[in-house]
C-alpha cells in the first residue's frame, strides 16, 4: 500500500480534488475485511538433497561434525569453487544473499546440496529396483524424492492425464509430522498454520495442472485441525471444481483429546473436475443393510500359496498343464510327476507351452486342483489361461473356486456368453439398486487401527509407521469415483506407507482393470530414530541412515509384499483380505512396481546429450509406463520398444517411419534433434496416432517455464 501512498501524493500536486476523491475510494476498500483466506506464502521453501554432488555453483548448508546430535545450520552458502588438496575436495563459499557476505573454506564432505523452489531443476529418475508378476500390465511406479520438485517432473510426463489424485498431507497437528524448509513445524510456532497453507497451495497448484481437466477428481484427506482452511484452499485453488466434503468413522472407539470431545472421524475433501461424477454403488456407506455382496465375479490363481503350498506338501497336485499361446487356452493337463523325478523329465510337445507351479524364485509349488478336475472345468469354462510374465516366462492359469459355481447355480451369477478362448463370460446380479456413496460413511473396514496399524504390521512385520490408513478406506474412496475407469492414473504424491498403491492392486484384482498408481514419498527418518543416527556418526546420504526412511523402510516393501504375498524376509503373510473381494494375502496381487529416486541434472547434461539415461525413465513414463525401458540411446541410430521409440539419427528417419509402422502398440516417440524442420518432417510421415515429441527441446522448454524462466 505504500506504493499508492506515494502515487497518491504525486497526483495531490497536479489535481487535488482527483486525489481527494482517490483517497476516499482507496480508504472505503482497505477497511473491508478480506473476503476468503489470506496467508503469508513464506517464500522461498527448500529442501536438503544428501547425495547430490556438490558442484560450482550450488547452494549447500554445512553439515555438523559428526557425532554431533544437531541439524545443519541454515545459513545458505554458494560454492565459487571446488580445489583438490591432500585432504580431499575443499569448497571455498560465500554466504548467500548477505549485504557483507562471509567466505569459507570447507571440505565437500560437509556440505549437502540445498534446492530452493525457485531455481531451475532438471529431474531425472534413477530406478532402484522392481518386482513384477502382472505380465503386460502398466507399471505402479515409486518415487523418492521431495514431493514438490518430483511434481515438478510429472509436468513433463503426465501434464492433464492425471484421472484422481489421492493424498494424505500432514495433519498440521503440533507434534513433529511435518517439515518446512527442513524444520519440524513445532505446536507453538505462530506461523504453523500459515507455512501450512503455503506449503499445500504449492502442490495442489502444480497437481492442478497434471488433473485432467475434463475428467477428473482430487480426494484430500484431514483432521479437524486444518479441515476449514483446507477447504477454504480449495475453493480458491479449484474455483472449477465440485467440491464436498465426507466425514469417515476411522474409530469408532474416539480418541480422547483431553477437555475435548472424543474424535471418531476425518474428513475426505473430494473435488469433481468437467464431467467427473461418484459411481453408483451398492453400497451408501452410511445406511445398514444397502450392502453389495461381499463377493465379486473371482477368478482364483490355480497355483496355491500359502500353507501346504509346496510339492513336497500335495505331490500329487505337482503335474503339467500343456497350453496353446498363440490362442491362450488350456489343451491338456498330464499326469503327476513323483518327487524323485525332474519336470524337465516330461517331454515338451509340439506348438505347446508346459505349465508347471513353479514360483518366480524357482520355489516348486502345486496346484488347487487335480488335473482331471481342471480339465472338467475347462470343458466348462470354468478354467483359463491368465496372464504371462514376459521376464520370467511364466504363465498364470485361473479358475472358479466352488463358491463362485455355487453362485451361478443358484442365480447370482449370470452367465453372458463365451469369450474366444471358451471361458464363461460371467456378470453378479447386484442385490440392491445401484446408490450414490452419501457423505457420511461408517463401516467396520475403516478402522484404520484394525485396518491400517495392525494390517501394515502383518505385511511388515516388526515395523511402524505412525498413523497408516485403512486399506479399505482408500479402496472405497477410489471405488466411489474409478468404479468405471480400469485404465486410471492415479497419483498420491504423500503415499507415505503406500496405502493408495495398495488399494488401487486391488481394485485391478477385483475387476480385472489396468489402474496404475503413481506414488510419491521421501525417504525422511523419524524423529526420535534420527537423534539415535546422529549420536552414531551417521548423516543422511549414509546407507546406514537412508535404510531406516519412509520410502526404503517401509513404502517400498509394503507394495512388494502386496504383489508377492511374502514379507520382506520371505515368509508368505498371514491372514486373509476381507470385504468386497476375499482371498490369501499369501497369494499377492498379480501385478507390476518399479521403484525410482528422484535426480537433479543439469541444464548443460541435457542439452548435450550426456543424461539420457536419467531422463529415460521420464520418456517411458510419459508413454505409458509398460513394457521394456529404452535406457540408453541407440547405436544404431534408432530403436522401439513395446510402448515407444527414440530415433537419434534422423539419416535412419525412413527405417524408423517403417518399423513403427510395422509395429503393434506403439503410441509415441521421441526424435532428438535441434532442428525444428526436420522434427517436423519426420512427424509428418509417422502413423495417425502416435504422438512425436523433440528431444531434448521438449524437456528443458518445460522445466524452463515450470520455474518462471
Amino acid at each position: 500500500m505504500s506504493k499508492l501512498t506515494d502515487l497518491l501524493r504525486q497526483v495531490e500536486r497536479k489535481n487535488p480534488q482527483l486525489a481527494a476523491d482517490l483517497e476516499r475510494e482507496y480508504r472505503a476498500l482497505s477497511s473491508r475485511r478480506a473476503f476468503g483466506l489470506n496467508f503469508e506464502r513464506h517464500h522461498p521453501e527448500s529442501t536438503e538433497i544428501p547425495g547430490r554432488t556438490v558442484r560450482r555453483g550450488e547452494k549447500v548448508r554445512i553439515l555438523p561434525p559428526r557425532g554431533i546430535a544437531e541439524v545443519a545450520d541454515k545459513t545458505l552458502w554458494v560454492v565459487q569453487n571446488i580445489e583438490r588438496i591432500d585432504s580431499g575436495r575443499m569448497a571455498h563459499l560465500i554466504e548467500h544473499d548477505a549485504d557483507e557476505p562471509e567466505t569459507r573454506i570447507v571440505n565437500v564432505d560437509d556440505l549437502v546440496v540445498v534446492a530452493v523452489f525457485r531455481d531451475f531443476i532438471y529431474p531425472g529418475l534413477m530406478s532402484t529396483g522392481k518386482v513384477e508378476r502382472g505380465g503386460d500390465k502398466p507399471f505402479h511406479t515409486v518415487i523418492n524424492g521431495e514431493n514438490f520438485h518430483a511434481l515438478e517432473a510429472l509436468t513433463y510426463t503426465h501434464k492433464g492425464k492425471i484421472d484422481a489424485i489421492y493424498i494424505d498431507p500432514p495433519y498440521n497437528t503440533g507434534s513433529k509430522d511435518w517439515k518446512y524448509n527442513n524444520d519440524y513445524v513445532e505446536g507453538d510456532d505462530l506461523y504453523r498454520h500459515s507455512k501450512w497453507l503455503a506449503f499445500m497451495e504449492r502442490r495442489l497448484l502444480t497437481a492442478k495442472e497434471l488433473l485432467n481437466p475434463d475428467n477428473s477428481v482430487l480426494i484430500v484427506t484431514i483432521d479437524e485441525k486444518e479441515y476449514l482452511r483446507l477447504g477454504l484452499l480449495l475453493e480458491q485453488t479449484f474455483p472449477e471444481a465440485r467440491i464436498q466434503m465426507t466425514t469417515i468413522v476411522i474409530n469408532p472407539n474416539g480418541v480422547a483429546r483431553g477437555a475435548e470431545l472424543a474424535r471418531v472421524e476425518e474428513y475426505a475433501y473430494f473435488c469433481f473436475f468437467g464431467r467427473s461424477a461418484p459411481s453408483r454403488l451398492g453400497d451408501t456407506m452410511l445406511d445398514q443393510g444397502i450392502r453389495e455382496s461381499s463377493e465379486i465375479v473371482r477368478w482364483e490363481r490355480l497355483m496355491r500359496g500359502g500353507s501346504n503350498s509346496r510339492r513336497i506338501d500335495r505331490p500329487n497336485l505337482f503335474y503339467p498343464i500343456f497350453v496353446d499361446p498363440e490362442r491362450r487356452v488350456i489343451v491338456d493337463a498330464g499326469q503327476p510327476l513323483p518327487l524323485t523325478e525332474n519336470p524337465s523329465s516330461v517331454p515338451a510337445r509340439p506348438g505347446l507351452v508346459t505349465v508347471w507351479p513353479i514360483r518366480a524364485n524357482g520355489d516348486e509349488a502345486n496346484w488347487r486342483t487335480s488335473p482331471e478336475y481342471l480339465l472338467e472345468l475347462k470343458n466348462k469354462g470354468m478354467a483359463r489361461v491368465g496372464s504371462y510374465d514376459s521376464k520370467n516366462n511364466r504363465w498364470s492359469i485361473g479358475y472358479l473356486g466352488k463358491a463362485q459355481i455355487r453362485r451361478i447355480e443358484s442365480g447370482e451369477i449370470d452367465v453372458m456368453g463365451k469369450n474366444p478362448d471358451g471361458s464363461l463370460i460371467l456378470e453378479q446380479k447386484h442385490q440392491s439398486v445401484r446408490m450414490t456413496p452419501k457423505t457420511v460413511w461408517n463401516r467396520s473396514q475403516h478402522s484404520a487401527g484394525e485396518y491400517g496399524s495392525k494390517m501394515l504390521r502383518t505385511f511388515l512385520p516388526g515395523r511402524n509407521f505412525p498413523f497408516p490408513k485403512s486399506l479399505y478406506a482408500v479402496e472405497d474412496c477410489l471405488r466411489t469415483v474409478l468404479n468405471e475407469k480400469r485404465d486410471a492414473i492415479v497419483l498420491d504424491f504423500f503415499a507415505g506407507s503406500g496405502t493408495t498403491a495398495h488399494a488401487v492392486m486391488r481394485l485391478n484384482h477385483q475387476d480385472g482393470g489396468r489402474r496404475q498408481c503413481i506414488s510419491v514419498t521421501n525417504n525422511e527418518v523419524g524423529a526420535d530414530e534420527q537423534k539415535g543416527l546422529r549420536k552414531q556418526g551417521l548423516r543422511p546420504g549414509d546407507p546406514e541412515w537412508d535404510e531406516w526412511g519412509i520410502c526404503d523402510y517401509i513404502t517400498k516393501p509394503r507394495i512388494e509384499a502386496a504383489i508377492t504375498g511374502r514379507t520382506p524376509d520371505g515368509d508368505s503373510i498371514k491372514g486373509e483380505y476381507k470385504f468386497v473381494d476375499a482371498f490369501p494375502m499369501s497369494e499377492g496381487i498379480e501385478e507390476n512396481a518399479e521403484f525410482f529416486t528422484l535426480t537433479y541434472e543439469t541444464r548443460t547434461e541435457v542439452a548435450h546429450h550426456r543424461a539420457f539415461r536419467q531422463v529415460a525413465p521420464l520418456l517411458w513414463l510419459r508413454a505409458g509406463a509398460r513394457g521394456e525401458r529404452i535406457e540408453t540411446e541407440p547405436d544404431a541410430g534408432w530403436t522401439l520398444a513395446e510402448a515407444y521409440g527414440v530415433l537419434v539419427d534422423l539419416d535412419a528417419s525412413t527405417a524408423f517411419v517403417e518399423a513403427v509402422e510395422a509395429a503393434d502398440g506403439i503410441g509415441m516417440v521421441y526424435i532428438v534433434t535441434d532442428d525444428e524442420r526436420r522434427f517436423q518432417a519426420v512427424a509428418r510421415r509417422l502413423p495417425e496416432g502416435v504422438e512425436a515429441v523433440r528431444l531434448y527441446e521438449s524437456y528443458l522448454r518445460n522445466f524452463q517455464i515450470r520455474n518462471g524462466g
